[in-house]
């Protein structure tokens, strides 16, 4: 038996709100140059449908830390598997993270970021689950607030699978059964 699936939010909500969020950066920044640092691997298709719409001048970097494995639930230890490529010293940085659970992640990367001296910096992320909130990080544009279930689509997975879906879906895995 497969793992059961129900659609969350559409991709055409997912389109509609990437766009508002875009049209808030543009604002915001008018014509000075972005810094995008994605999230890996879940804020890649994020970021990605972001960036094409972010009118002002925009530079790329990936990052990519770990706290879940292949399992459902963060194991709470941060670990960094791939660094950033440039300096972001002096740069208007805005991290792109696909959801921000328990925020000791984000809490951890945006510490570790701040020492590396970027003019600003703000966090973008398409979902948010503040009921699973253990460390309060701010979160400057927020795709979607949700319950706490565990989602796939858009980038984010279980076990590596799902991120193809142009949705964002709840999961049962059929492990868990």
């Amino acid at each position: 038996m497969a793992d059961k699936l129900r659609v969350m939010i559409t991709e055409e909500e997912i389109d509609k709100r990437v766009k508002e969020i875009a049209d808030e950066i543009n604002a915001e920044y008018g014509d000075q140059e972005v810094h995008l640092i994605c999230v890996l691997r879940g804020g890649s298709f994020f970021m990605c449908e972001l960036a094409k719409r972010i009118t002002c001048p925009v530079t790329l970097d990936f990052i990519a830390c770990s706290s879940y494995g292949n399992d459902t639930k963060s194991s709470g230890v941060v670990r960094i598997v791939k660094d950033l490529s440039d300096s972001i010293v002096d740069k208007n940085v805005i991290v792109i993270e696909d959801v921000v659970d328990t925020g000791r992640t984000l809490n951890y990367l945006l510490d570790m970021l701040w020492d590396r001296k970027p003019k600003t910096m703000k966090l973008c992320a398409l979902l948010d689950k503040p009921s699973r909130r253990v460390v309060e990080v701010k979160t400057d544009y927020i795709g979607f607030t949700i319950p706490d279930e565990f989602v796939v689509g858009y980038g984010l997975d279980y076990a590596q699978r799902y991120r193809n879906l142009p949705y964002i879906a709840v999961i049962e895995p059929e492990a868990a059964k």
